[in-house]
């Protein structure tokens, strides 16, 4: 059985406890903060890019239209 334990920490408490943190811990701690950092970024980047203005069919035509301007421009 698993209890839970909710327990109201301050910024400033977190900063002392992971300063009193052997160094290795402390990598092992920043690079799951960066990881995390990443995923965040990441998330928002591609909220940013989302649209449902455009569907497949239309970004397919699209590339057809480009390769065959290409391909063309290659045969003059």
């Amino acid at each position: 059985m698993k209890t839970a334990l909710n327990i109201d920490i301050t910024y400033d408490q977190v900063l002392s406890l992971v300063k009193s943190m052997p160094v290795k811990q402390k990598l092992k701690l920043s690079k799951e903060l960066e990881k995390e950092g990443i995923k965040t970024r990441l998330t928002s980047l591609l909220s940013a890019f989302k649209t449902d203005e455009l569907s497949p069919e239309d970004i397919d035509k699209e590339v057809e239209l480009v390769r065959q301007k290409i391909y063309d421009s290659k045969k003059h």
